[in-house]
């Protein structure tokens, strides 16, 4: 720790605070909004938002994180309160937190790198559609609109309700909106959002008083104090039960906590964060909020991004984010009640719109490769079933194209004219393949229609310096080559063999079988070793 603030000034200690401030004005809207779309009561957004976002800071690996609910958990976490309820939301929010330490400890960090970016954009997309639609009743001021798990169902609902539009609740939402347009366009320094409802809601006070729904009269006044730590009670059934959604929160919590740090990365000129340990803290944090009645929290994007251009200059301003959000808790919860659930709606459709990443995913479909119909699955199926649905098939399908891509990167060439034309193809007993590419599972079945199927009797040589890997699929079918071409009294040769593939044969007991006076580096020295090989087998053969 002390290393950490080694040459840490006072003037650093202000930015950070300064930092920090800003980022907590803009999070305690979006935390309550997030909240109340995940399904559960406001005041549970700004717990998430006060201990998630402080620890995260404290035991994360990136200097600039900042952590709390996220629009990305919205369509997962509304699912789960649906299916399971409140309390066990919590309770697979705890498991997740464990599971995330645990992938920390095992190093999975660095596995968010081996995510296809189709099935990032796509799954990204497709929560935005997902927040942006859920808003609609509310910024049309929609009654008794009933909540799905699936896409259409809702939108069903939305238009069997539409004829209770609520005209007051538009006039707000759009001021809102308006707001939300217009500040960035003024100035830089005022968080739009905290502008938007703040405005709105004043407009909503005295033009509108007891028109329409507000936070009070939906779910209540909010406390102003942090509630009691409670534990819970577990058992084996219980947490088996929860395991799919735990699995859920933790992979996606991981995967955007990752985003987000990588992102800060690239926002920030010599920062690097540590995946590992980005894993464990947010792990530890989601493990300490539900026992608050905190919700699922991640590393969140924009808010990342407003702690640096805020100026932040270390870990600092994400406590200090956290802090500021406990004073207003304290403070101002009261006034929270009079909030219109209209003026939240916008300001979740502008977190959608800015997620949605839908210039990178025009960009995507119109390349018309594989990749396009990744995306596109992806998308759909995070709309219209679930995310971790779409997030698997996601990766199979990207999976099953990068296979078919590596496959046809192996060119095996017979040679016609062999080095320094010492040797032609002609020369009866001696046949030359050149191998280029990945040898690997995708790839044997080349190996076996151009060589396999296609050498004569003689003396087989395999060129491979062009070959950088081979796999225990690979190495079987080279086995059975050596088999063959041994059956048929001939030799195997290998030439210009790389030193991991060469490891590889050694282990598997190849290298042995082929013979390590068979392996060679340059071509002159196989060629030399094919003819005597030849020639020893004709004096043999006129012997005999």
């Amino acid at each position: 720790m002390l290393n950490r603030f080694k040459g840490y000034t006072f003037q650093d200690f202000r930015k950070d605070l300064v930092a920090g401030f800003i980022v907590g004005i803009v999070a305690i809207p979006l935390g309550m909004a997030f909240a109340i779309a995940s399904g559960v009561r406001p005041e549970n957004g700004l717990y998430t938002v006060i201990i998630a976002g402080i620890l995260i800071s404290l035991l994360g690996g990136s200097k600039y994180q900042i952590g709390g609910p996220t629009g990305a958990f919205v369509p997962i976490l509304l699912g789960i309160v649906m299916q399971y309820g409140f309390q066990n939301l919590l309770i697979a929010g705890f498991m997740a937190g464990i599971i995330l330490v645990i992938m920390g400890l095992l190093k999975w960090g660095s596995l968010i790198k081996y995510i296809p970016r189709p099935v990032i954009i796509g799954f990204t997309t497709g929560i935005a559609v997902i927040i942006f639609s859920g808003q609609i009743a509310n910024f049309l001021g929609l009654k008794k609109v009933e909540k799905h798990e699936e896409f259409h169902l809702n939108m069903m609902a939305i238009a069997d309700k539409i004829y209770t539009f609520n005209w007051q609740s538009v006039a707000v939402a759009l001021t809102c909106l308006f707001l939300l347009i217009i500040v960035p366009k003024m100035t830089t320094k005022i968080p739009p959002a905290l502008v938007g409802l703040l405005g709105s809601t004043l407009f909503a006070l005295l033009v509108f008083p007891d028109k329409i729904p507000t936070i009070g009269t939906t779910f209540g006044d909010i406390p102003n104090k942090l509630p009691e730590l409670q534990f819970f009670e577990l058992s084996v059934e219980k947490l088996v039960y929860l395991l799919p959604p735990a699995i859920a929160i933790a992979l996606l919590g991981g995967i955007e906590s990752l985003l987000s740090a990588m992102v800060a990365d690239g926002m920030k000129e010599g920062s690097k964060h540590d995946s590992n340990k980005e894993l464990v803290g947010q792990g530890i944090a989601n493990m300490v909020t539900p026992l608050f009645g905190g919700i699922p929290a991640t590393g969140a994007i924009a808010r990342t991004a407003t702690n640096i251009r805020s100026g932040a200059v270390s870990k600092v301003s994400g406590v200090t984010h956290g802090v500021v959000v406990l004073l207003v808790l304290l403070l101002f919860s009261p006034y929270a009640s009079h909030i219109p659930l209209a003026s939240m709606a916008p300001i979740l459709m502008a977190v959608a719109w800015n997620m949605s990443e839908r210039n990178q995913f025009m960009h995507v479909l119109k390349t018309k490769t594989m990749d396009s119909v990744v995306l596109l699955i992806t998308f759909l199926l995070t709309v219209f079933t679930d995310l971790a649905t779409a997030v698997i098939a996601g990766l199979i399908l990207a999976f099953a194209a990068f296979i078919r891509r590596m496959s046809s990167s192996l060119h095996i060439n017979k040679v016609q004219t062999i080095e320094n034309g010492m040797v032609q193809q002609e020369y009866e007993g001696i046949q030359v393949f050149t191998l280029s590419g990945p040898l690997f599972f995708g790839s044997t079945n080349q190996l076996e229609e151009h060589v396999s199927n296609k050498h004569k009797k003689g003396v087989v040589i395999l060129k491979l310096q062009n070959v950088p890997y081979i796999d225990t699929s690979a190495e079987a079918a080279l086995l059975s080559l050596t088999n063959k071409v041994t059956r048929q009294n001939g030799e195997l040769i290998i030439v210009g063999l790389q030193p991991d593939p060469k490891r590889l044969l050694e282990k598997t007991g190849l290298a042995g079988k082929i013979g390590h006076h068979h392996f060679f580096d340059r071509m002159e020295e196989a060629l030399q070793r094919a003819q005597t090989l030849l020639r020893t087998k004709e004096v043999s053969m006129n012997i005999s």
